[in-house]
C-alpha cells in the first residue's frame, strides 16, 4: 500500500509556479483510498478558501443504495468482488506522468467485496464507485452495464446530500458507507483551497491480477 501524507492540499492555487496537480481531485464518485488494501475508514475536509459560486461536494448514502435493491440482485451482488483501480481516478492525465506511473506501481488493482458489512453498525452497504473497472470473474463488457446501473442507482437524488461550502467548514464522513464527488461547476480562475486527511481503515480485499484473476 502506498504511504499517504497526513494532509493533502486539494487546491487550484499555483504551486511552485505550476498548476496544482490536485486541482481536479475527486471529480468522479468514489470512496477514499478504495484502490488500497486499507481503504480509508473516514475522511476530514476543511475549507480555507472557496469560489463565490459552485465547487460543492456531494455525498451519497450507500446503506440506502444497497437496501433499496431487489432481493434477487442483492443475492447476486453479495458474493461478488469489484476491482478498484487507481487509473480510473478522473484527472490523472493532468498530473506528472512519472508520479502517476509511481502511483500505479505502488497501488495495483485491488478487489474488494461489492457488499461490505460495516464493522461498527453491522449494516450492509454497497461498495462500488466510478473507480471500479470490473467484477472478478466477469469481463469488462459484462461488468460495465451493471456498474453503470449501480452507480446511477446509488447517486439518485433522494440518497444524496450536497454540501455548499463556507470558509472554515470542516466535514467528516465515513467512507465505509458513503461515496462522494467534488463538483467542477465553478470558475476555475477562482480559488478553491481545501485540506484533507484520511483515517486508516480495516484490511480489505486482495491484489487482482488481470491475467490470472487470482488472489495475491
Amino acid at each position: 500500500m502506498q504511504e499517504h501524507p497526513e494532509i493533502l492540499l486539494v487546491t487550484n492555487r499555483m504551486r511552485n509556479g505550476k498548476a496544482s496537480e490536485t486541482r481536479n481531485t475527486g471529480r468522479n464518485w468514489h470512496s477514499d483510498l478504495s484502490y488500497t488494501n486499507h481503504p480509508a475508514r473516514g475522511s476530514l475536509l476543511w475549507c480555507e478558501e472557496r469560489p463565490d459560486v459552485g465547487g460543492d461536494t456531494m455525498f451519497t448514502n450507500m446503506y440506502f443504495a444497497y437496501e433499496t435493491l431487489s432481493d434477487k440482485l442483492k443475492g447476486f451482488l453479495d458474493s461478488l468482488y469489484a476491482v478498484h483501480d487507481v487509473s480510473m481516478t478522473k484527472g490523472l492525465d493532468k498530473r506528472d506522468p512519472e508520479k502517476v506511473a509511481e502511483l500505479k506501481r505502488l497501488n495495483p488493482p485491488i478487489a474488494h467485496p461489492v457488499v461490505r458489512t460495516h464493522p461498527e453498525t453491522g449494516r450492509k452497504a454497497l461498495y462500488v464507485s466510478e473507480r471500479v473497472r470490473t467484477f472478478v470473474g466477469m469481463t469488462e463488457d459484462e461488468s460495465r452495464p451493471i456498474l453503470k446501473f449501480l452507480c446511477e442507482h446509488a447517486t439518485q437524488p433522494e440518497f444524496v446530500y450536497r454540501h455548499q461550502w463556507r470558509v472554515h467548514d470542516l466535514l467528516m464522513w465515513d467512507n465505509r458507507c458513503t461515496m462522494h464527488v467534488a463538483l467542477a461547476d465553478f470558475d476555475q480562475t477562482k480559488t478553491r483551497h481545501m485540506q484533507r486527511t484520511s483515517l486508516l481503515g480495516e484490511p480489505s480485499g486482495f491484489i487482482y491480477s488481470e491475467n490470472e484473476g487470482e488472489r495475491h
